[in-house]
């Protein structure tokens, strides 16, 4: 991700957006699902709607995909 500065968690009260996933899932329950809400791009762990909500910036959305698409996450083995 380019910066920490553009994605935060959100805390407390959830705005009610439209979860989605990507068409690719398989269901197997290791998914992200996302949504748009007031300008951000908003991510959460199917597994745990309830749980932990983090928000980016649209450029910082785009370069997080970017760089998965790429492998620039994948972690090393």
């Amino acid at each position: 991700m380019r910066s920490s500065q553009q994605s935060r968690a959100l805390t407390g009260d959830r705005p009610r957006v439209q979860w989605r996933k990507s068409r690719h899932s398989n269901n197997g329950g290791s998914c992200v699902e996302m949504a748009s809400f007031d300008g951000a791009c908003l991510a959460r762990d199917s597994k745990d709607p309830d749980g932990p909500v983090l928000a980016f910036t649209p450029d910082a959305w785009h370069g997080l995909v970017h760089d998965i698409k790429h492998g620039l996450l994948d972690l090393p083995g």
